[in-house]
């Protein structure tokens, strides 16, 4: 199709223009209503767009492919069950178009009929001499009904009609990362990459796979591929960074990380990296620096304030841990993980009931490992708030049973709670399931351990102490 720009070289759009500004009225063929409309669109002007559909369709009311672009432009506009009126009067007039099943197919996927679009999709296959765009559109109608041996079926059949239809790529390999088939991703590829040994994108790809299979070594071979052909491809780059992390070759994944800065913008995410190595090559000053480039280039990025709160805490400056786990925490306050370190960091601060209240958050976010139940409870008992910790322990026994971290703090509060009889039942189980975890009423509870009819008991089952 003749595309145009607008100029005075360019009669049709000239003369629309000019037909606009002095509402008269000029003929054209439908062919140059096409092309105006496309402009039109293709510009982002969709009110001339539809003024000139408007007119197109006066002058050439049988017009089919004047009403296609109508149906496209009522989709764009939501407006789903008058452009499907409009196809099932084109079906009618030419039931072989295979644009009238694409169009019908889009509005059953925004309708979420997905089954429908897959039919219609379908019967477009068997009107059309382009098999590689249905294909696709199949793949992805696939992917929506979470059937994604099917869906990678198709985007590979639409690659075979186009190999550097790079967007099937992705999504046959997304199907397999789906299918967890890592090893089936990487026999696909390696013939891909026989066909089109040049495709950067192919080995990009396939350096991922081994990546995720751990293979560092053919991962970074696959990357090094990829940079040799496109010495510019930034995810090459990137991949080719994280791979030399996991091979520990540090220094060289740095200069990697800034590669990817001077190829395109520096990235939060390459400082975060950057600051890990640093990390891991034990130069804590230029990791902090790094980490402090992170957020000053991302404040909202949580993870940057989160890897500051770790290194703080890793040298035991729990007051500037705390600041920082509290920026993570206003970015994204449903992230457990956060909660847990705020829990640790007021612990170490003595800080013992905000502690509490970030247990208590972790087990409203569904943290409820059996760690953070155990601290939780722990706490509690230091503050005196043994009836509360007797509930938390409770819970945790009915998520954990038979645990004997569980049965031995049961035991010592039934003890402080003079509820002798049933501490002495606990405290019986609880050294026959398992003697090595004895220390918790020691730590815990030192005024029962030392009780005389605790300390027979004990022995009954340990006589060796």
């Amino acid at each position: 199709m003749t595309q145009f720009s607008n100029n005075n070289d360019n009669l049709p759009l000239s003369k629309f223009e000019k037909m606009l500004k002095t509402n008269s009225v000029y003929f054209f063929d439908s062919n140059e209503f096409e092309q105006i409309i496309i402009f039109y669109v293709d510009s982002g002007k969709f009110s001339l767009a539809k003024k000139a559909i408007k007119l197109g369709l006066s002058q050439h009311p049988s017009s089919v492919v004047l009403k296609l672009i109508q149906v496209e432009l009522l989709i764009l506009d939501d407006k789903l069950d008058i452009a499907e009126k409009i196809l099932d009067q084109l079906q009618d007039i030419e039931p072989s178009n295979e644009e009238i099943y694409i169009q019908k197919a889009t509005i059953y996927s925004k309708k979420g009929k997905h089954k429908n679009a897959v039919e219609s999709l379908q019967t477009a296959l068997l009107f059309t001499e382009d098999d590689a765009e249905i294909l696709s559109m199949l793949g992805v109608e696939y992917l929506h009904l979470d059937d994604f041996d099917t869906a990678r079926f198709n985007f590979a059949k639409s690659l075979d009609v186009s190999f550097d239809n790079y967007s099937s790529l992705y999504n046959v390999i997304y199907c397999y990362d789906m299918l967890d088939q890592h090893k089936e991703a990487i026999n696909y590829l390696g013939d891909f990459i026989e066909n089109e040994p040049y495709s950067e994108i192919a080995w990009h790809q396939i350096g991922r796979q081994y990546f995720i299979v751990e293979d560092f070594t053919k991962a970074l071979e696959a990357f090094d591929y990829s940079i040799l052909i496109d010495e510019n491809f930034i995810g090459a780059h990137l991949e080719k960074a994280k791979t030399l992390e996991e091979l520990e070759r540090y220094e060289e994944a740095i200069s990697f990380y800034h590669k990817t800065m001077e190829i395109d913008t520096p990235t939060s995410f390459a400082y975060l990296r950057i600051g890990k190595c640093y990390e891991k090559l034990e130069k804590p000053q230029k990791a902090v620096d790094f980490y402090n480039k992170t957020v000053n280039e991302d404040p909202l990025l949580d993870k940057g304030w989160l890897a500051l709160t770790e290194f703080h805490i890793k040298n035991e400056n729990y007051h500037k841990g705390l600041y920082y786990i509290n920026k993570a925490l206003s970015i994204d306050e449903e992230n457990y993980l956060y909660w847990h370190q705020f829990a640790e960091i007021n612990l170490n601060l003595n800080l013992f009931e905000e502690a509490a209240k970030a247990y208590y958050k972790c087990i409203d976010l569904q943290d409820d490992r059996l760690e953070i139940y155990m601290a939780l409870a722990d706490v509690l008992i230091f503050l005196g708030e043994f009836e509360e910790a007797n509930q938390v322990l409770f819970d945790a026994n009915e998520k954990y049973k038979e645990e004997s971290e569980i049965t031995y703090r049961m035991a010592g509060l039934f003890f402080l709670l003079h509820k002798d009889t049933d501490g002495f039942h606990l405290l019986e189980k609880a050294l026959k399931n398992d003697l090595e975890d004895l220390h918790i009423i020691q730590n815990l509870y030192p005024t029962v351990f030392v009780l005389d009819e605790v300390q027979l008991l004990i022995n009954k089952y340990d006589p060796s102490r």
